[in-house]
């Protein structure tokens, strides 16, 4: 949901020449204005920080080790600027979409448990504490953006730790915004969250020749006793030719028991197309296991050891599980053009979810963005967000989720001011 290094191989990764033998550069991004959402129970107008991208600020290093060798850092922290933490959460708190609470829906029985308490009371407390998880950097990680090492040779780099993943790099390559503000396609793709943005405890490849760029990722899932639990593998290869672009990325997780979970497959494309560029993207998303049950189950017995009780905290658990299982495609396209100061962007975005639920989503709108100098920009946004019966998508921005409307069917509009700087 953001991007100043997702590029990296092709900038700090393989720097020119010119570059200096030893530095270390100070960097960030300041995003700041007035963001107005409709069809949520919260307040329509705020201040908001990351309406186009988030903002944040950082080091990164390199060192000249001669002979097309040269090691790099990148450490990159995360901050709001309208009121100074690390972390956010959506306007609708922790509201999760109607689906995941209604019984019928879940195939729960509503059972009376206790006075006062029923299966939909349980339920209740289960999607609370889902909920409780939809935000940015909530555990307040100090490089939550990235932290990661890397060693540039002449047939590609290294790179260790916090990065962003090759799945996500396709969506900024591709995506007419780039990724920024609430008309970028992953926007509406986005509880359940449908690509990983980034991987801790990363292992990755880069190679960049001409037009051609490559990543090969592997991020281990230090989980348990086995080295398949939570780990995620990934790769994209892309090429930029004399006005085009094509690409595809390919990514898959396991969850923490070690079952194949979150897959998703990217095909991107682009072509120079009057004064401007046409963008296009496709993807689609799969998850059977998103381990979400086994952890339900436990919380609720932990609560309640009773053994009469431990049926329907299976019954409950097993629920979740299937109700936040993925099959879903993403369609993306969106023209962009640029005139003296000024960029004119607009897109059409479609999901289309497959599950029972049928949760569709589109988005469509346009962004007006005035360059006031080489690093500072006035952007407008305007985004429509239109939801089928089950679909409850909000609109975000470049740096904090949406979260959800009110209700399940009603849509939503994002009309936003912003001020950027980039330093």
């Amino acid at each position: 949901m953001n991007k100043t290094l997702i590029a990296l191989a092709a900038t700090s990764v393989f720097a020119a020449a010119a570059q200096a033998q030893n530095s270390v550069t100070l960097y960030g991004s300041v995003d700041a204005g007035i963001n107005y959402v409709s069809g949520q129970d919260a307040a329509k107008t705020r201040l908001a920080s990351g309406i186009m991208e988030g903002s944040r600020w950082g080091f990164k290093g390199n060192e000249d080790l001669g002979g097309g060798y040269r090691t790099l850092f990148v450490l990159e922290s995360r901050f709001e600027a309208d009121t100074g933490a690390i972390s956010n959460r959506a306007a609708s708190g922790i509201q999760v979409p109607d689906r995941f609470l209604d019984l019928q829906f879940l195939g729960v029985p509503l059972i009376p448990l206790a006075p006062g308490v029923t299966t939909q009371t349980v339920v209740n407390q289960v999607g609370a504490q889902l909920g409780s998880q939809i935000g940015v950097n909530l555990t307040n990680n100090a490089f939550d953006r990235q932290a990661f090492v890397g060693l540039v040779t002449p047939v590609g780099a290294v790179l260790a730790g916090r990065q962003y993943t090759p799945c996500y790099e396709m969506f900024y390559v591709f995506d007419s915004m780039q990724t920024d503000s609430s008309l970028s396609a992953a926007q509406i793709a986005t509880l359940p969250a449908s690509v990983d943005i980034r991987k801790s405890n990363a292992l990755a490849y880069r190679l960049q020749k001409d037009g051609f760029t490559a990543t090969l990722m592997y991020a281990f899932g230090e989980t348990g006793d086995s080295t398949s639990n939570n780990r995620y593998m990934s790769a994209n290869a892309y090429y930029k030719g004399n006005g085009f672009a094509v690409g595809a990325s390919y990514g898959t997780n396991n969850n923490a028991v070690g079952d194949k979970a979150l897959t998703n497959t990217l095909l991107g494309a682009q072509a120079d197309l009057g004064p401007g560029k046409l963008s296009t993207l496709y993807a689609t998303f799969k998850d059977d296991n998103p381990g979400v049950g086994a952890d339900v189950t436990a919380g609720l017995i932990a609560q309640n050891p009773s053994p009469a009780f431990a049926p329907l905290a299976t019954l409950i658990g097993n629920a979740f599980e299937r109700a936040l299982r993925q099959d879903s495609r993403l369609f993306h396209v969106g023209y962009r053009v640029n005139f003296g100061p000024s960029t004119v962007t607009v897109a059409y975005n479609r999901y289309d979810d497959r599950t029972i639920a049928d949760a569709d989503v589109q988005s469509y709108g346009a962004v007006y963005t005035y360059a006031l100098s080489k690093r500072t920009d006035v952007n407008f946004v305007l985004t429509r967000f239109d939801n089928d019966d089950n679909a409850q998508a909000a609109p975000g921005g470049g740096g904090f989720f949406g979260g959800v409307t009110s209700e399940a069917g009603k849509g939503a509009h994002n009309i936003a001011l912003a001020l950027r700087h980039r330093f």
